[in-house]
């Protein structure tokens, strides 16, 4: 399966989610998943592709020209496809992917997320999305939107788009 998975270009504050991003990487690589990616060789990014490269994984990422530099374009990746725009590059990540995960990060993360739940609400697409809440980074989040349900600016049935799991093991339960 083409795992797409949106998260920081940073590593965060603790050390628990480059941890969880390399358990990650051991498993989509363990499991014969590949891995489409951001294509940042630093942060969370970076450790899933490095754990996934050095045990022989597939790893495909997606960079617009403006960010190498800036976000470091892994320069060891089974493939590397620069892209005009960030627009772009989330729509080819789309193509690439059978389902999508969530880990931290930051801005462009959530972009991501949003974007993509924004996509199966619309019905552009069905594919399955779900968020890590690794150790409990989405919970602020998690009730903002539960707040949004609860105001009515989101449906029920449109947050349920987006399957919360607390663990890889989760995750891995529903994708292999």
């Amino acid at each position: 399966m083409r795992v797409c998975v949106f998260c920081g270009s940073s590593s965060g504050k603790s050390e628990t989610y480059l941890n969880y991003a390399k358990d990650l990487g051991e498993k989509l690589v363990g499991n014969g998943h590949y891995l489409v990616y951001g294509g940042a060789s630093i942060g969370v990014m970076g450790k899933i592709a490095d754990t996934m490269l050095a045990k022989d994984g597939h790893v495909i990422g997606v960079m617009p020209k403006s960010l190498i530099d800036w976000e470091v374009g892994h320069q060891g990746l089974t493939e590397f496809i620069e892209v005009d725009t960030m627009h772009t590059r989330k729509e080819r990540m789309y193509e690439l992917s059978d389902v999508f995960v969530t880990y931290p990060g930051g801005f462009g993360t959530l972009d991501e997320l949003f974007e993509i739940t924004t996509w199966a609400q619309l019905q552009y697409h069905k594919k399955p999305i779900y968020l890590v809440n690794v150790n409990g980074y989405f919970d602020h989040l998690i009730k903002h939107i539960e707040n949004s349900v609860a105001e009515g600016f989101i449906s029920k049935e449109h947050f349920e788009l987006i399957t919360i799991l607390n663990s890889n093991e989760e995750l891995m339960e529903r994708i292999n």
